[in-house]
């Protein structure tokens, strides 16, 4: 008996150390898990997510990006303080007229002050001639702003179409390896579903982060335009203020 006991007791010692060394190895597995930053989480989820689609989703980010900085500053270099122009040019009619109010436009940036210049140019021919001008020219100004902002809305609907379709052909993969072995295991699939989940994730975090570029640059081009049809309006009242 005793000997029994003495077996019972060196057993679950080895049972207890066992488990306890289990739990260590869960404890320092979980705390380098959370140690990793989420830089690193993100390449190791990325990888899994396979180079194929994963690789397009990433293209479709950067090129997104490249297009929105590049509108954000050609927009910010736009943007003019149009109540100090309309303030110059109106001064400078009273001033020196015609030309020294084309001269403050042409040594100033941005759209309005352009407009403000085609205007001017045409006030000689009448104040009508001169308002059509500002209305056309007003439009190839807009189209300038707006230049490039369809492929930012295009990569927004293609990344998570993309994501998407790499979730479905995951989900293909796996129900044919079921097919297959012809017995359900998770283990089995377990990493086709991943793949397919993470093509998703990726896709809508590409879709989300354009979105809120996409969104910030409506807002500016929306913006200027207003200054350009309100700064439109006021340079043929001072036109015509100028002419009697």
């Amino acid at each position: 008996m005793k000997k029994i006991s003495s077996t019972l007791a060196v057993a679950g010692m080895f049972v207890l150390g066992t488990t306890t060394a289990s739990a260590a190895m869960l404890q320092e597995e979980a705390a380098a898990e959370a140690s990793k930053g989420f830089t690193q989480v993100l390449k190791e989820q990325f990888i899994q997510g396979g180079p194929a689609f994963m690789g397009i989703v990433l293209l479709c980010l950067i090129l997104g990006l490249a297009v929105a900085i590049e509108r954000i500053i050609y927009l910010n270099l736009a943007s003019t303080n149009t109540a100090k122009l309309k303030q110059q040019v109106e001064d400078a009619l009273a001033s020196g007229g015609i030309e020294a109010a084309k001269e403050i436009c042409r040594n100033t940036k941005g759209p309005v002050a352009s407009i403000f210049y085609q205007g001017l140019d045409r006030a000689g021919e009448g104040l009508e001639s001169a308002e059509k001008a500002v209305v056309a020219y007003g439009g190839v100004q807009m189209g300038q702003l707006e230049k490039n902002v369809s492929w930012l809305s295009l990569f927004i609907a293609i990344a998570p179409m993309l994501g998407f379709m790499g979730t479905v052909i995951g989900m293909i993969a796996a129900f044919q390896k079921i097919a297959a072995v012809g017995n359900l295991s998770a283990s089995l699939i377990a990493g086709d579903i991943q793949v397919a989940l993470l093509t998703t994730v990726f896709g809508l975090i590409t879709a989300i982060i354009l979105q809120i570029f996409y969104n910030y640059i409506i807002a500016k081009i929306d913006s200027i335009v207003n200054d350009m049809e309100d700064s439109s309006i006021s340079l043929i009242d001072m036109l015509a203020a100028h002419k009697k």
